[in-house]
């Protein structure tokens, strides 16, 4: 049986419910369709992601800008408005965590795809932030998952020997990276069925 010595979170999607959906819909006054189109199309998800690798969210923007000018205010909202895009903690989750520590036999930390220029508002309001031995946050590491380096830092950075760690993320595509390094996965869905994936790995909460 596997033995688990370090678990490690990912943030935005397992503990902190994030979703440009929030700003969008509101500026496109609720109509779906169009909030899709212009996330799909316009500030997809690979553009965010490059601002999680570092870069500069000003020159983000305006590179966009260029692009499709006749959206420019809407691209705008995106960083600008980007603080009402955190719907808040998943409490489910935030129990989970609080949980594990208490048991006092894991090393817990987060690695986390994120921009170091909005983590520090995240850290402001999310109080349980605070409660992992630290966290590796993509953008000042100017690289970000599913990239094997930034895996690489998490495990050197905080002593971490992949075969006895464990990583939780809700995208399918980092847990398969971290697999790929020897480090054990779980593809988080919402906080009941983690409880049930921990047990699989003979974690009981």
């Amino acid at each position: 049986m596997t033995l688990i010595k370090t678990i490690i979170f990912d943030l935005g999607g397992v503990l902190i419910d994030w979703n440009p959906e929030y700003v969008f819909l509101k500026a496109f006054h609720g109509d779906k369709e169009k909030t899709k189109w212009f996330l799909d199309t316009i500030c997809i998800s690979d553009w965010n992601e490059n601002q999680d690798a570092g870069y500069p969210l000003e020159q983000a923007t305006n590179d966009l800008v260029a692009k499709f000018p006749e959206y420019e205010n809407y691209i705008r909202l995106f960083y600008g408005n980007w603080e009402n895009m955190l719907g808040g903690e998943i409490s489910g989750t935030v129990t989970i965590l609080k949980q594990l520590l208490a048991i006092k036999k894991y090393k817990i930390v987060a690695l986390t795809n994120w921009s170091s220029e909005t983590f520090p508002i995240a850290q402001k309001r999310f109080e349980f932030l605070n409660w992992f031995e630290g966290i590796v946050v993509s953008g000042d590491e100017k690289t970000r998952k599913p990239f094997k380096a930034i895996y690489d830092i998490t495990l050197e950075r905080f002593n971490i020997y992949p075969e006895t760690s464990l990583f939780i993320d809700d995208n399918l595509r980092n847990i398969e990276a971290a697999k790929s390094l020897g480090i054990h996965g779980i593809h988080f869905k919402d906080p009941e069925t983690l409880i049930n994936q921990l047990k699989t790995f003979n974690i009981a909460l």
